[in-house]
């Protein structure tokens, strides 16, 4: 068994609220992070009909058991919400009563915000992180994602399970969550966002191919990403005269489900790609957010970029304690020019601390500025948050 990293977070939240969310992607894990919690009869999967049956009709004895009850994909009861507000206020002392599971985010689980406001606290899991695997493969992860069974614990896998995942996601799932668009449609405008993954997010170019209006492309768009199949990364702003670039950054959030898409077999193949930069750069980033977010970090992120060439990939805005900026790299090396412009840059929107990350295996910061590998910096943030 992997250890995984949210696990101290949910057991604090746990001790705190009496409820907590656990979201995140279909298939990373958290039926069996889940289980491992609460009793066999204390499990609900509300995608059975004989577990919602069950759970209706022995309500009052089932709430009346004291101990963690756990229903998995909340989405597809919603109406459960309000009964939950109501067991939770008549023992609002006592804490871990509900564990809800859900596939989507709380903006389209909107029980959980309306009827829940106060009483529940978010945690999220998502798939493997470079800090829940071994360091050797680092290589692997980056090509075939996260997911337990995607191929990076078993490479036979790859890419058959990220391509019968997605038709279930395309076909199934995202009219069951409510996406008014039909799958045949919804796939050709992910295949197209997997091509633009790491530019500018232009709505209206997409639409143009699609036949679509941009307010129903980014509506489609916004339900992706409260899917957890795609991230919007938006620009930072700062008081600088310079020009600065207002469209958000689209990302995979997955790069097995970008290079399924995309048609990557092999590691070697990878960096034939054009976009291979692009890739690495979205895979780093999401492993540095996945892994605070799992460990309970709150932080804002953002990239910058000013209309005369000057960027920052990843800002990290962790509000009163301090802002971090980073660049990426896929070369192992680092030239003084490379770092002279990451100082330039952090200059220039008032980031204290800056960190450029490359696949070598040597590690320098001096305090404020340094780089080394996704490991070193992400050893380095936890002693420094």
């Amino acid at each position: 068994m992997i250890r995984r990293l949210v696990i101290d977070f949910l057991a604090k939240c746990l001790s705190q609220f009496p409820a907590v969310s656990l979201l995140g992607p279909r298939q990373v894990g958290k039926t069996t992070l889940a289980r491992e919690l609460c009793q066999t009869e204390d499990y609900f999967d509300l995608e059975s009909e004989g577990d919602q049956l069950r759970l209706v009709h022995d309500w009052d004895r089932i709430m009346g058991q004291k101990s963690l009850i756990v229903l998995d994909e909340a989405q597809v009861m919603p109406e459960i919400f309000s009964r939950l507000r109501s067991t939770i206020d008549k023992d609002r002392q006592r804490n871990s009563q509900f564990l809800i599971l859900g596939s989507v985010s709380p903006k389209l689980i909107k029980g959980i915000t309306q009827s829940l406001a106060g009483r529940i606290a978010d945690c999220f899991l998502y798939p493997l992180v470079s800090q829940e695997l071994p360091q050797n493969l680092l290589p692997e992860l980056w090509l075939y994602g996260g997911f337990p069974n995607g191929g990076v614990l078993d490479k036979d896998m790859y890419p058959l399970w990220h391509n019968s995942y997605l038709q279930k996601l395309l076909y199934i799932d995202f009219e069951n969550w409510g996406l008014k668009a039909s799958p045949k449609q919804t796939e050709r405008l992910v295949r197209m966002l997997a091509a633009s993954h790491g530019n500018l997010w232009n709505a209206s170019q997409i639409g143009k191919s699609l036949g679509l209006n941009s307010q129903t492309i980014n509506h489609y768009v916004d339900f992706l990403e409260g899917a957890f199949l795609v991230r919007k990364l938006q620009p930072y702003f700062t008081n600088i005269k310079k020009r600065l670039v207002k469209s958000p950054k689209l990302y995979f959030r997955d790069t097995g489900h970008l290079h399924a898409l995309l048609g990557v077999k092999t590691y070697e193949s990878l960096f034939d790609q054009p976009w291979v930069g692009a890739s690495w750069e979205g895979f780093i980033i999401e492993n540095i957010l996945n892994t605070l977010s799992q460990k309970g970090v709150p932080v804002n992120p953002y990239f910058f970029r000013s209309s005369d060439g000057h960027e920052m990939d990843l800002v990290l805005d962790f509000g009163v304690k301090q802002l971090w900026g980073l660049e990426i790299k896929l070369s192992s090396d680092i030239k003084i020019s490379d770092f002279d412009q990451l100082k330039k840059v952090a200059q220039m929107i008032n980031v204290e601390k800056g960190f450029l990350i490359c696949q070598g295996n040597k590690a320098f910061f001096d305090g404020n500025f340094g780089y080394g590998s996704l490991n070193d910096f992400l050893q380095l943030i936890e002693e420094a948050i």
